[in-house]
């Protein structure tokens, strides 16, 4: 894309880019809150949309139904980052969140399958398509935002927070489900509790939808609206935008984006939920033990992002990219091998935190290492479409995975497996072209086709 010669948007002030950030982390708590509480819940809904039977089936059921949100995840990455480079990043944000706070107040007040019949899982199914959509399409507006609001040399450290709230948000469907399961008895779970969690959900939605609402829109998409308005007025040669403009002229970034999600997303599922039961089928360790590990693991690891981000801004994204990719290659299968054999809970969560610690330089840089490749006019889809893709495929497949050759008596090839997806991260990272870490997030965005000079040129 030739250079524009209207000037860089000037950022807002800190409290300003801050107040910013806020709002926008707080639909992604939300919305990951509500993913991760059909989850959680799942065990006491399922005879409840579901026919009488076997238990079995019904888990079943509702696993098939949470797999179906998963599968649609990538059509949202499609559908809401295309919708994000055009109407811009606050109104698809405010609709992701709608979506998300729709879909659980269906749950919450969807009447059971001896009231309805078969219209109960239906509304079930509809619900998690409705949010599936939703999560989708959060990522890549969430990370094109927070990477277009934050000031130049700061960009790592802000963007960080989008995976402080995604674990966030799974904490806060962990620490519900504890104080449920401490003050209501089975019965009163079964009955009825498991809807105070998706009520939650849907409230705490609709206050960010109205939060979302109010905040700043990106100023970077602002000057890509007026350059489009040009354009039309025939003062601008017209560009190509969409799935077409992505692929025709960022193959090269698309692919690199592929990559760097293979590995981070699978090592991020192997330590932040297959872990949990690997410690429990594996180890012997008590569930409510691993429980309390996974919770203080996870609590630290989400301390961890922002001064992981804070640490890019300095040091720039690659070295940080290689130190999580080369770390967890080498590290992988000792630390999977020891987590195994010990029965020591301090030991356990030592080396889960230890693990964590080299994700979050995936996790911390997720965000903007991708937004950096893409200009505003493709920047939401270009990171939110690839993304979703690989985490609906190899994200879901990470826990069929290992416990297929768990099954299969191969456990450690599910170690191997993890090693080779954050190979192909590694390789992903020589992909990456280092920005100046002081430039202005779009100077130049050059297509593949055209590399840009070093000193100012996008990651590609």
């Amino acid at each position: 894309m030739p250079q524009s010669s209207t000037p860089p948007p000037s950022a807002p002030g800190r409290s300003g880019v801050t107040a910013n950030v806020v709002r926008g982390c707080l639909g992604n708590l939300v919305e990951w809150y509500d993913w991760f509480a059909y989850a959680t819940f799942s065990i006491y809904f399922a005879s409840v949309f579901f026919p009488e039977g076997n238990q079995t089936a019904q888990l079943l059921s509702t696993a098939v139904v949470f797999a179906v949100g998963f599968f649609m995840r990538p059509l949202g990455g499609w559908l809401l980052g295309a919708y994000a480079d055009r109407f811009g990043r606050r109104r698809a944000l405010t609709l992701s969140v709608t979506l998300m706070s729709a879909g659980s107040l269906t749950i919450a007040f969807a009447p059971g399958h001896d009231v309805i019949g078969l219209w109960a899982p239906a509304l079930l199914v509809l619900a998690r398509l409705a949010q599936g959509l939703s999560v989708g399409g959060e990522f890549g507006s969430s990370a094109s935002y927070l990477s277009e609001v934050a000031p130049a040399g700061r960009r790592g450290f802000y963007s960080s927070f989008q995976y402080v709230s995604i674990v966030l948000g799974q904490l806060a469907a962990l620490l519900v489900a504890i104080v449920l399961q401490n003050l209501l008895t089975e019965d009163q779970l079964h009955g009825w509790g498991w809807r105070v969690p998706f009520v939650i959900g849907a409230v705490a939605g609709l206050v960010v939808m109205y939060l979302r609402r109010s905040m700043e829109e990106s100023t970077h998409f602002e000057q890509e609206q007026a350059r489009t308005a040009a354009e039309r007025a025939g003062a601008a040669p017209a560009e190509r935008k969409g799935l077409i403009a992505l692929f025709a002229e960022y193959p090269r970034q698309l692919l690199a984006v592929f990559g760097l999600a293979i590995g981070g997303t699978v090592a991020f599922y192997t330590y932040t939920t297959y872990l949990q039961k690997y410690l429990v089928n594996t180890a012997g360790i008590p569930k409510a033990t691993v429980t309390l590990i996974g919770f203080a693991a996870l609590f630290v690891y989400m301390l961890m992002q922002p001064a992981v981000g804070a640490l890019s801004d300095r040091v720039g994204r690659r070295p940080v990219m290689f130190a999580f990719s080369g770390g967890c290659m080498l590290l992988t299968v000792p630390l999977m091998t020891l987590l195994g054999r010990t029965s020591s809970p301090w030991i356990a969560f030592l080396l889960m935190t230890v693990a964590l610690t080299f994700v979050t330089g995936y996790s911390a840089l997720a965000a903007i290492i991708k937004a950096e490749m893409f200009p505003t006019k493709v920047r939401a889809l270009g990171v939110g479409l690839p993304h979703a893709l690989v985490t609906a495929t190899f994200g879901g497949l990470t826990e069929p995975v290992a416990l297929a050759l768990k099954d299969a008596g191969r456990e450690n090839l599910f170690f191997w497996y993890v090693t080779g997806c954050v190979g192909l991260t590694f390789l992903a990272t020589l992909l990456v072209r280092e920005p100046s870490r002081t430039s202005h997030l779009d100077v130049p965005a050059a297509p593949a086709a055209t590399p840009a000079p070093a000193k100012t040129a996008p990651l590609a």
